[in-house]
């Protein structure tokens, strides 16, 4: 693949062509593949769980979407060892809608979304990662971060609390009124969670952090309630309708069934009516899914990329989240994405290629029907500090601290306003919001560029000296909208004097719609003057502007030449045409 050919191209299932059918594979790669996912799947169990959790959902649904998005993403997409599946960045936007719209809702609006991120992969939007400043990526991921470890502190502590309030400054408040009521079993469950996980990487077993500390917390939550301490758990927690009617607690050992995402529970338990009033409520959140779906994707893309050598088709990519965004709300999977921890996962236990994914969603499938069970004693309070750690990670706090004391200042408030309005409003506005706040300040600087400079005293670049009354003047920098008006109303206050001026464009690489006009409002302030204006060494992009817009030469007025050496000779040679 070409060097940008990665940005445009577009097939499904390219990874998985790509890898095992154009290069060889072979027995020794399908094994590196299967030891890749069993290890991945393993560590997506818990993850999957908790994380559907946190989206305001039952756990089943998170390993729901493991299983199918991991697989059917695997199969269709563009990046050969991402490994797609709930992710925490998600969990800002998920439970508002599962709050309000139910399980049926959130379904029915990542399958939404889905059909959204297949027609940015038709519109071949792959190369929207490059639009996106590394502020505003720091931002809203460092504001979900901190929204995802609120949400958590109600387990963390064991509080007491039906239901957290709709806005951010509500949830502090009501969790600050209830501390004074924390459950201490479950914060020593959440502390020695925690504790496993900052310690066992010191030990350098190679087994991931997160399950010999979910372990240990079971082991300690079962023989704690034994005593009496009334620890929440999966079992306690989570419940499920069986064949016969009776209700199961925890996680329905059975394989996802196909349902429309719409018949699935709604507010109170009660399905949706699908309506175009249904579709038009849910589209807001559904786009802003679509969004960072796309953002984390390919940003996980790019990062396998850097860590493999290796190249991921962007459109492709796209194509095969959305085709797994649509799919996998059919059998109950909420919305999916590259997770980029697990797909790092994937690549340094030896993945080859898509079917490293495919395994793992194969293992999650298999650990949901042999150990439903045993998954039920899972503790909430070991869950949560599950999340927060996943949330620190995400935060990448060591970038927003490294940014904020070396970036300049532009770029600081840039990461400030996604930061504050993703933690106080939505993700969507704070990326909008963020972008919109990038672009103005990169204006300004562009245009803070341009400059406008007298060279009339320049004999080597001039040649000859210039007759009395004429000057030379160089503009270097683009001559557009935010810049313009300033440089010719500097150059209008530096000739008022002047017979006649050069102006040297050698170094003006663009004169956009308004800086045509404030190029013509100066050359009429000039004829009004008696002054001629001569214009030299257009570059391509200013002179095709000129030529559209039909401006020509003016006897006396206006002149265009070729080069500077040629405009000075025509006003060495040729007196002035006084005009007027």
């Amino acid at each position: 693949m070409s060097h940008r050919a990665h940005l445009f191209s577009l097939r499904v299932g390219h990874a998985l062509r790509e890898s095992c059918l154009q290069e060889s594979y072979n027995r020794r790669r399908l094994l590196k593949d299967v030891l890749a996912g069993i290890t991945v799947g393993i560590i997506a169990t818990p993850l999957a769980m908790a994380l559907a959790i946190a989206s305001g959902v039952a756990p089943q649904y998170g390993l729901y979407t493991a299983i199918i998005a991991g697989f059917v993403i695997a199969l269709t997409g563009g990046s050969r060892l991402s490994i797609s599946g709930p992710t925490a960045a998600f969990v800002v936007i998920l439970y508002p809608v599962a709050q309000q719209y139910g399980l049926g809702g959130l379904l029915l609006a990542t399958s939404m979304s889905g059909l959204i991120l297949m027609a940015m992969a038709l519109a071949r939007l792959g190369r929207l990662i490059e639009y996106i400043p590394e502020p505003v990526t720091l931002g809203f991921t460092g504001g979900i971060a901190v929204v995802i470890a609120t949400l958590q502190l109600k387990d963390f502590l064991g509080l007491e609390l039906a239901a957290l309030p709709e806005h951010y400054l509500g949830k502090v408040t009501a969790l600050a009124a209830a501390v004074p009521h924390l459950h201490w079993p479950s914060l020593a469950v959440a502390l020695l969670t925690l504790a496993v996980m900052l310690l066992w990487p010191r030990l350098k077993t190679g087994v991931p952090a997160h399950l010999p500390a979910v372990i240990l917390a079971s082991i300690i939550t079962l023989l704690l309630n034994r005593q009496g301490m009334d620890i929440a758990t999966i079992s306690s927690q989570f419940s499920y309708l069986l064949p016969d009617g009776s209700v199961g607690q925890g996680i329905p050992p059975v394989l996802p069934e196909w349902v429309l995402p719409w018949l699935q529970p709604g507010p109170g338990g009660v399905a949706l009516t699908l309506n175009w009033a249904l579709l038009r409520d849910l589209l807001p959140a559904a786009f802003a899914i679509a969004m960072l779906g796309a953002i984390e994707s390919l940003l996980c893309a790019v990062v396998l990329d850097g860590m493999t050598g290796k190249r991921h088709s962007a459109n492709s990519e796209l194509m095969g989240q959305g085709i797994g965004n649509v799919i996998t709300p059919f059998f109950g999977g909420i919305t999916a994405t590259a997770a980029i921890a697990r797909s790092a996962a994937n690549v340094k236990a030896g993945a080859e290629s898509p079917v490293a994914a495919m395994v793992h969603a194969l293992v999650v499938l298999t650990g949901l029907v042999l150990l439903a069970p045993w998954l039920a004693y899972l503790p909430m309070p070991a869950m949560a500090a599950l999340l927060m750690v996943v949330a620190w990670n995400m935060s990448e706090a060591h970038k927003a601290v490294r940014l904020l004391k070396t970036a300049p200042v532009g770029d600081a408030l840039v990461f400030l306003t996604c930061f504050s309005l993703t933690i106080l409003f939505d993700m969507v506005l704070a990326i909008t919001a963020g972008i919109l706040v990038a672009a103005v300040l990169f204006v300004r600087e562009i245009a803070e560029m341009t400059r406008v400079s007298d060279i009339s005293g320049h004999r080597q670049l001039l040649g000859a000296p210039l007759p009395e009354g004429w000057s030379v003047f160089k503009i270097n920098g683009p001559l557009f909208f935010a810049a313009a008006d300033r440089v010719f109303g500097e150059l209008a206050g530096l000739c008022r004097q002047q017979r006649g001026i050069i102006l040297y464009m050698d170094a003006v690489s663009i004169l956009d719609a308004g800086g045509l006009v404030a190029l013509n409002r100066f050359v009429e302030q000039c004829r009004q003057r008696g002054m001629e204006v001569v214009v030299a060494d257009l570059q391509y992009q200013p002179l095709k502007t000129l030529a559209r817009a039909g401006v020509q030469p003016v006897p006396g007025e206006l002149s265009f030449y070729p080069t500077l050496q040629e405009a000075v000779d025509k006003v060495v040679k040729a007196p002035l045409t006084v005009v007027g």
